[in-house]
């Protein structure tokens, strides 16, 4: 005889998206299982997450008193950020931050690597009591108007009320559930280096900026620190070759070119991307029984760091969302609980790709207008400081958040 085991809730994957997801139904007393295809410290391919906004870590520390602060803590809070074009400097501001700042207050960011960011939020987890299946990948969903059944690789079933699917870009949960991503693949490649950082030696921790290096023949270079390391993200041109500049032995190559040639011997990983700006069709199926999360349901262009934190959102919106439909008294409402957590966040999710299409554009070196534009902006910004402001924040789309929502994240 099969053995069904029965939660309120299945979350699908166990990243940073997944985690949250759970300990947010945790901590409200709604039963769940985090259902995961790797085994338990898997190591995961390619550079990941590195930053923080300020509302994801509000949005942590009310999903879990002082996860926020552990993270704000652990993470660098970079008080310098320059940008320079053609190696001149158009922009510079000191913000003066330190880590050791009021801690009884949120910073507006913090930057640190992804595997730590999970393993604050794993321990997190783990100190809830939140449930783990390592190792089963989710193989079949059975969605009916009753709820859902999940049957993993081995033969393991689990009946639930929801899914939260936070399995990634090739998620099952968005397959099995006939939703669609829609949306562009854009043809520019990004190589992105992460390096260890010498701590008898350091860098400064500074944001830095170059539109079209001297150095790189005019590619741009971007180096964002994070806690132990930096990441140094290198545009390619249209005629480039990834393995010219993608390769380790390549990054060796050009790597001394743009900082202290050390650091070619602190390479820690070398990842190549070509980059989608997609966003599900829905976040729920036709019955109102899945929801979806963060790369499940949109990948973006790097820039601006819109993937992890608006994962975040995602993750807390879909509890929110399941907890209202839990304690619906008819099923219109309970439909209406989950349609207006899927309708939420996908409008942020458009947002979030207008955000880092615009951009995009913005750091394209092939559109003749958005060269001159940034050459005239760099030409006058000694006589039209702002210029200079906007060549600094070009690479990261607007900054105010998307309407229409009720939490501004």
């Amino acid at each position: 005889m099969i053995n069904v085991k029965k939660r309120n809730v299945i979350v699908v994957g166990a990243g940073p998206v997944g985690l949250i997801s759970a300990l947010a139904l945790q901590n409200k007393g709604i039963s769940c299982v985090v259902i995961e295809s790797e085994e338990k410290d898997y190591p995961r391919a390619g550079s990941r997450a590195i930053y923080i906004h300020g509302a994801s870590l509000k949005l942590l520390e009310e999903t879990s008193k002082g996860l926020g602060f552990e993270l704000a803590k652990d993470g660098v809070i970079w008080p310098i950020k320059r940008t320079l074009f053609r190696g001149k400097e158009v922009y510079v501001r000191n913000y003066g931050v330190t880590n050791t700042q009021d801690s009884t207050k949120l910073p507006h960011f913090a930057s640190l690597h992804q595997h730590k960011i999970e393993k604050h939020i794993y321990n997190a987890c783990s100190e809830a009591g939140v449930e783990f299946v390592w190792g089963e990948p989710a193989k079949d969903i059975d969605i009916t108007d009753e709820g859902v059944k999940l049957t993993t690789a081995s033969g393991e079933i689990w009946e639930a009320d929801y899914i939260i699917g936070c399995d990634g870009a090739r998620s099952v949960v968005r397959e099995q559930s006939g939703i669609q991503f829609e949306g562009p693949r854009t043809n520019d490649t990004f190589i992105v280096v992460d390096i260890e950082e010498d701590e008898n030696d350091p860098m400064p921790i500074e944001r830095i900026f170059h539109y079209q290096h001297p150095a790189m023949g005019s590619r741009n270079v971007m180096f964002v620190p994070f806690k132990g390391g930096m990441r140094v993200d290198l545009q390619l041109l249209a005629e480039d070759k990834v393995e010219d500049y993608g390769t380790e032995e390549s990054v060796k190559e050009w790597l001394p070119k743009v900082m202290n040639p050390k650091y070619a011997e602190r390479v820690t990983w070398v990842s190549s991307y070509r980059f989608h700006q997609v966003v599900v069709d829905s976040f729920t199926d036709e019955k109102r029984r899945i929801l979806l999360a963060g790369e499940a349901a949109h990948l973006f262009a790097p820039f601006g760091a819109r993937g992890l934190n608006s994962g975040i959102p995602d993750a807390v919106i879909a509890v929110r969302g399941i907890e209202q439909a839990i304690n619906a008294t008819s099923e219109e409402e309970r439909c209406q609980a989950i349609d207006a957590a899927a309708n939420e966040r996908r409008i942020a999710a458009l947002w979030n790709r207008d955000g880092s299409t615009t951009a995009l554009h913005h750091l394209q070196g092939d559109s003749l207008e958005m060269n001159m534009k940034r050459e005239l902006a760099a030409s006058l910004v000694s006589i039209v400081p702002t210029l200079g402001r906007w060549l600094d924040e070009g690479p990261y789309g607007p900054k105010f958040g998307p309407p229409e929502l009720t939490t501004k994240y």
